[in-house]
């Protein structure tokens, strides 16, 4: 991607959200060029801390595959969805850069799948990036879903404990990469999420490996 994971996490933090009213969804569109960026916010709102924590598994219908995913974040995304859905689907877009923030980062999983699922023409040029992403899909996947996700990277630093929700023990998983920062910090669970914390380690990525 032509700017760095920390540009791209500055400016999830920073943008004027749309806000649906309809369970407290929110989202912002960008167009550069062929480039379109789809980003997704943090958790803002009690509306949102319902939805995280309403994470029984549920079928993702319209889909011939079945699989299933975590409830409320699926619950948001079909609100946000319509709303995209147009943008995603004109013929110009030639790159879509999906990204998001604890909440917004797992609404950014089932943004990206979409996003393969429904431009398989540009499927090479959709990169996903979840800071500090909850655990959204749920079970086994088969390989041609876990393929889906094949450019979408969770970021997660030290030892932040949002990213390890809901637990594996009730089978949910991460889907992608991992690319875990702010390794032998001491953070704690807690402090590892927050975004200031997450701004510093991505300085260090950027200063090293200039990404």
């Amino acid at each position: 991607m032509k700017e760095t994971m920390l540009q791209l996490f500055e400016e999830v933090l920073s943008v004027p959200y749309i806000q649906l009213e309809e369970n407290a969804a929110s989202y912002y569109v960008r167009r550069d060029g062929e480039a379109l960026y789809l980003l997704f916010e943090g958790t803002s709102s009690k509306e949102d801390w319902k939805n995280n924590f309403d994470f029984p598994a549920k079928p993702y219908k319209e889909m011939e595959t079945l699989w299933l995913v975590h409830r409320g974040f699926l619950r948001v995304w079909k609100t946000i969805e319509p709303h995209v859905a147009e943008n995603i689907a004109n013929p110009y877009v030639k790159k879509i850069v999906i990204g998001g923030y604890s909440h917004g980062a797992a609404i950014a999983v089932l943004c990206h799948e979409y996003c393969v699922f429904h431009r398989p023409d540009i499927a090479e040029n959709i990169e996903g990036y979840g800071f500090g992403c909850p655990r959204a899909l749920w079970g086994i996947l088969r390989k041609d879903m876990k393929d889906r996700f094949k450019n979408f990277t969770v970021i997660r630093n030290c030892s932040d404990i949002v990213t390890h929700l809901p637990p594996v023990l009730f089978f949910f998983q991460h889907v992608g990469k991992m690319l875990h920062v702010g390794k032998g910090k001491k953070y704690g669970l807690i402090k590892s999420h927050y975004s200031e914390n997450y701004i510093a380690e991505l300085e260090i990525i950027a200063r090293i490996h200039g990404r």
